[in-house]
């Protein structure tokens, strides 16, 4: 009996052209009817994972952030962790000493440098409706947070060219031990120490009363693996890594053959609502 059901959003319930179809749809609305929570865990700032929630007709807790807010709105949160604003500038100061572009994620807006950089990744990064989750980009960051200090959500770093990377990723493991960082896909992200989409799930099943062995979780990325290991049914995406599918009970199709309304389809109904197995128990003991 699964309890809870996490998707993650971008290559997961969104197709490759960024259209959440009809069918998937209508597979959270079946799912939810046999009272199934039903979450979103993302990288993604929380406005935006909001929308997508809207769209699914979702009023529940989200993981976003990559777990560093979990909250169903801006004002009722369960967790939020941030990297407070002197160890935000202190970061970015040392980033400007290299050629990459630099992104802050607070939880309502972002700021990003104007440094240009050849990487395919920046042009595929979601910041969200400009108008729901605003995007500012100046000259020199470090001289913006001396004057208007921020705490972040999330930092997004951009490089170009993997020595680079590599001299960014242990000159900032060295200065900042304390946050938590990760490369994938031409970008290195920096996090509050000890946040995770894992970590999120964790912090939403203690405050349902749902273990993990209780939840499902559905992803592609390598930020999902450990959420995908860790849960009771942990399924990867056709257009998952190598990787992630190791660590997968069950893989289902790619997210442009709308696996996910595939995967609640062919599992969920098999399961019935927790009433009518209380029904059933107690007409068997009559």
């Amino acid at each position: 009996m699964y309890k809870l059901l996490a998707l993650n959003i971008d290559g997961t319930l969104l197709k490759s052209n960024g259209k959440l179809e009809k069918k998937t749809k209508e597979a959270i609305d079946f799912v939810k009817k046999k009272d199934v929570y039903v979450t979103l865990m993302t990288s993604r700032n929380f406005l935006s994972a909001k929308k997508v929630a809207k769209a699914l007709k979702l009023d529940s807790y989200l993981v976003t952030f990559r777990g560093a807010l979990v909250a169903k709105s801006l004002e009722e949160r369960l967790h939020a962790s941030v990297i407070p604003a002197q160890k935000t500038f202190d970061i970015v100061h040392v980033l400007e000493h290299f050629n990459c572009n630099v992104r802050l994620l607070h939880e309502r807006y972002s700021i990003g440098n104007r440094k240009k950089i050849k990487n395919n990744m920046i042009a595929k990064t979601i910041l969200g409706d400009p108008f729901f989750y605003p995007a500012q980009f100046v000259d020199s960051l470090s001289d913006v947070l001396r004057d208007d200090p921020i705490d972040v959500m999330k930092i997004d770093v951009f490089y170009s060219k993997e020595d680079e990377c590599d001299e960014i990723v242990e000159t900032i493991t060295h200065a900042f031990p304390d946050v938590s960082l990760s490369v994938s896909d031409g970008k290195i992200e920096l996090l509050p120490t000890n946040v995770s989409k894992l970590n999120g799930l964790i912090r939403l099943g203690n405050e349902l009363g749902i273990s993990l062995k209780e939840m499902v979780v559905i992803g592609d990325h390598l930020d999902d693996m450990p959420a995908i290991e860790a849960a009771g049914l942990g399924v990867a995406m056709g257009n998952a890594s190598k990787e992630v599918k190791a660590v997968a009970d069950w893989v289902t199709r790619s997210n442009d053959q709308l696996g996910v309304a595939y995967m609640i389809k062919e599992h969920f109904r098999k399961q019935h609502r927790p009433q009518f197995l209380r029904q059933i128990r107690t007409i068997e003991k009559k």
